[in-house]
C-alpha cells in the first residue's frame, strides 16, 4: 500500500501513530488553516507558530496592545482542534487556587472533592499574565515546566495536548509584574501583535457591519494531536543542521552586547519546532529554512543585553536577527541530501509498482 493510499481521512476520528505520516500532518495543517481563514482576519501567519506550539507540547507569548484579537485568536484555534479552551483574566489580587483549583468541603459526606481551575484544559489563554502576583505565576510556571500542578500536596497531571497562550499589554505597565527569567525560558515563541492592514481592517468593519453566520469546524482531535506528536520525533534532523543549531545559540553567549545568551532549552526548543515546521510543510527532514524562519520568535526573549546596548537602542529582536543572518547554514550537504531522500522515494515507489 502507498503512503497515499495508507493516509488518514478522517482526523477526528481514533488515530495512533501508526497511521499517520508527515503528509497527514501537511494536510490537516492546510484544513486547519483554511478553517480559520473563513473566521480570523489578519495575522494568519501567527496560527502556524500556534500549531507548532501544539505539537511541540511548548507555549506562546503574544505581547500587543489591547483589541487586536488575542482572544478571539485563541478561542478559534482551540475550536478548529476540537480541544477544551479556557480563559484566564490576571489580577493582582489573585491566588494559585483560582488557577489549579482547590479541595472543597461537602458537610453531607465528610469528604472533600477536587473542584478543577481553569489550568485543566487544552488549550489556556492567559490574558494580561504579568498582572499577577509572583506566587500566582509560579503555579502557572509549573503547569507550564512539568504539565503538572500541585493542589494542597497532591499532583494533577494535566492532559495533553496543554498548551498556554499568555498575553501582555505593552503600553500600560502600572501594576504589573515582569515575568522572571525563568518562566520567560518556557515560552517557544514571544510574538509581537501589530495592527492590521488598512485592507484587513476595511474587511474587518464590512464583517461587522453586514455579519455572516459561520460556524467553525473541527478538524483535529486531542486524540490526533498526540498521535501526531509522536509522528513530530520522526523526523529526521541532519546532524550538520543540529551542529547549525548549536552555532546559533552558542553565538548568543559569545556576543558582545548579550549579558545572558540562550539557555541549552533555546537549543532544544530551535531542535523540535524545526522538526514540527518540517512536518507541517511535508517533509520527513528539517532544512536550514526551518530554523531561520522560527529562531527570531525563538530566541529574542531568551536574551538580556548589556546596559550599554540597551542605551543605544538595539533590541533583542536584532540582536536574535544579527546571529541568524552571521552564522552561515550547511545549504549545500542539506541540498544532497534531500536530493537522497528523492532518490530513495522514487526506488520506494517503483518497488511498490512492481509489487502490485
Amino acid at each position: 500500500m502507498s503512503k497515499a493510499e495508507a493516509s488518514v481521512k478522517d482526523f477526528t476520528g481514533s488515530v495512533t501513530p501508526e497511521m499517520l505520516t508527515v503528509e497527514d500532518i501537511k494536510r490537516a495543517w492546510h484544513q486547519i488553516y483554511n478553517e480559520i481563514r473563513k473566521n480570523y482576519i489578519g495575522r494568519i501567519g501567527i496560527f502556524e507558530m500556534l500549531w507548532i506550539a501544539m505539537l511541540t507540547s511548548k507555549h506562546v507569548y503574544l505581547e500587543g496592545v489591547p483589541g487586536l484579537g488575542k482572544t478571539y485568536m485563541a478561542n478559534t484555534f482551540a475550536k478548529t482542534l476540537g480541544c477544551k479552551f479556557s480563559r484566564i483574566q490576571f489580577t493582582p489580587d489573585m491566588l494559585p487556587s483560582d488557577i489549579v483549583g482547590t479541595n472543597i468541603f461537602n458537610p453531607k459526606t465528610g469528604t472533600f472533592r477536587l473542584r478543577k481551575g481553569p489550568i485543566f484544559a487544552h488549550v489556556v489563554l492567559a490574558d494580561e499574565i504579568n498582572r499577577a502576583p509572583p506566587k500566582t505565576q509560579s503555579a502557572l510556571l509549573e503547569a507550564m515546566a512539568e504539565g503538572q500542578v500541585s493542589i494542597e500536596g497532591e499532583t494533577q497531571v494535566l492532559e495533553k495536548p496543554f498548551v498556554v497562550i499568555a498575553t501582555a499589554n505593552p503600553v500600560e505597565q502600572e501594576g504589573t509584574y515582569p515575568l522572571p527569567e525563568a518562566q520567560l525560558d518556557r515560552f517557544l515563541f514571544k510574538i509581537f501583535l501589530t495592527y492590521n492592514s488598512a485592507e484587513e481592517e476595511l474587511q474587518m468593519i464590512q464583517l461587522k457591519n453586514n455579519p455572516i453566520k459561520s460556524q467553525i469546524k473541527q478538524v483535529v482531535s486531542p486524540e490526533t494531536i498526540r498521535a501526531m506528536m509522536k509522528v513530530i520525533k520522526r523526523v529526521y534532523v541532519h546532524p550538520d543542521i543540529l551542529a547549525y543549531i548549536r552555532d546559533i545559540v552558542i553565538a548568543t553567549r559569545a556576543d558582545r552586547r548579550v549579558l545572558v545568551g540562550g539557555s541549552p532549552r533555546a537549543s532544544e526548543s530551535l531542535l523540535m519546532a524545526s522538526k514540527a515546521r518540517a512536518a507541517i510543510h511535508g517533509r520527513e527532514y528539517v532544512i536550514p529554512d526551518d530554523v531561520l524562519t522560527l529562531g527570531v520568535h525563538i530566541l529574542h526573549h531568551r536574551l538580556i543585553l548589556k546596559p550599554e546596548a540597551e542605551l543605544e537602542g538595539i533590541t533583542p529582536v536584532r540582536v536574535a536577527q544579527d546571529i541568524l543572518n552571521s552564522v552561515p547554514p550547511p545549504v549545500d550537504d542539506i541540498e544532497e541530501f534531500e536530493e537522497e531522500l528523492e532518490e530513495e522515494e522514487e526506488e520506494e515507489e517503483e518497488e511498490e509498482e512492481e509489487e502490485e
